[in-house]
């Protein structure tokens, strides 16, 4: 069955409404014609960004994962109803900024994700599914200990999947892993429909400009040097649209109580992915010669950098045919395109200038 046709006019409360992968997925649900119901944190401006041009298609709750009041007074909106689907998108959810603020990210995403499970149960509310997303950061580097305990591809490499060791090496890694745990508990206990996703690196437009492939667009765009840190880890480069119908199909047709991951199934050296986009932008006249240039302050702390990601989806795909659509170099000129086109929206975050 269509994903648009059991999708129409049922309820789905999305948490992270207004950021990157969020955004995208309420595009699609609107698109869909699904009853959405947008969660977003609460500001002094109570400004919308991302999804200000969804703003008269959607409700609107704004509250703060972090207090359980606003949680379980927005989720409310889903009395009554027997099929309704949560998105629990809304987190802290960049690396670096985990180890300076440590705190926030540990209340957001783990405490942020105990109220909505706990809210659901004493709402007692009946849901479709509950899908948190997690991320491949949770699976940090091989352990020699456990190292038989892995998949490797024909290259040698380490192939990631659902029976794959965990080894959290940030904050933001330990936190998500955390929330999956919970949300695991939360089914044993009270046989919530819950399921888990742990998706690989995504990208595209209106993603904060502090992730890698932001940061090397937006600086080459503006001059002739790229400064970044460590450019020999390997990652799943996965397009956000193509992230976005992997939840859709999790939530959708995924067995309650299981997890599944999945990515672009091959990974890239993050100084190949920098040459790609530099490569792609000259292609297409967004820039001419720009220089790479590694930068130590830009280096993650210690040994918290994960050398490798590379998912196995197969598990996603046997289930719910899912599988990669947009290849690099397309998504790569679509996410150039909009940061060449919508300078006001990420100029004032760089941590560049």
């Amino acid at each position: 069955m269509k994903l648009e046709s059991q999708l129409a006019d049922r309820p789905v409360f999305v948490t992270g409404a207004d950021g990157f992968v969020g955004s995208h997925l309420v595009d699609t649900l609107v698109e869909y014609g699904a009853d959405v119901h947008a969660f977003v944190r609460a500001t002094s401006s109570g400004e919308l960004n991302n999804i200000v041009h969804r703003a008269d298609q959607i409700t609107v709750h704004r509250g703060d994962l972090r207090d359980r009041h606003s949680v379980r007074k927005a989720l409310s909106a889903l009395e009554g109803h027997d099929d309704s689907i949560i998105f629990h998108l809304g987190a802290q959810a960049h690396v670096g900024e985990s180890w300076d603020r440590p705190y926030e990210t540990i209340d957001t995403n783990i405490y942020g994700t105990l109220n909505l499970l706990q809210s659901i149960v004493d709402l007692d509310l009946e849901i479709y599914k509950f899908d948190v997303a997690g991320t491949s950061e949770e699976y940090g580097n091989v352990r020699e200990e456990v190292i038989d305990n892995h998949e490797f591809n024909d290259d040698g490499g380490v192939l990631l999947s659902e029976r794959s060791p965990v080894n959290p090496t940030s904050i933001y890694a330990t936190s998500k892993l955390g929330a999956d745990f919970l949300t695991m508990n939360y089914y044993d206990a009270y046989n919530l429909p819950t399921v888990t996703t742990r998706m690989f690196n995504n990208y595209g437009p209106r993603q904060n400009p502090r992730y890698i492939t932001g940061t090397i667009i937006t600086q080459a765009l503006e001059r002739e040097i790229v400064e970044l840190g460590n450019l020999t880890p390997r990652r799943d480069m996965c397009y956000v649209s193509d992230g976005v119908r992997g939840h859709l199909h999790v939530a959708l047709e995924g067995t309650p109580g299981e997890q599944y991951v999945y990515g672009y199934g091959e990974n890239i050296s993050m100084r190949d992915w920098t040459e790609t986009i530099l490569d792609v932008g000259r292609e297409h006249g967004y820039w001419g010669s720009v220089e790479i240039v590694q930068d130590e302050d830009r280096y993650r702390p210690g040994d918290s950098d994960v050398e490798e990601l590379l998912v196995g989806y197969e598990k996603l795909h046997n289930e719910t045919g899912w599988e990669p659509e947009v290849s690099w170099r397309e998504g790569i000129h679509q996410t150039i395109d909009w940061y060449a086109n919508n300078k006001p929206s990420w100029y004032g975050r760089v941590d560049w200038r």
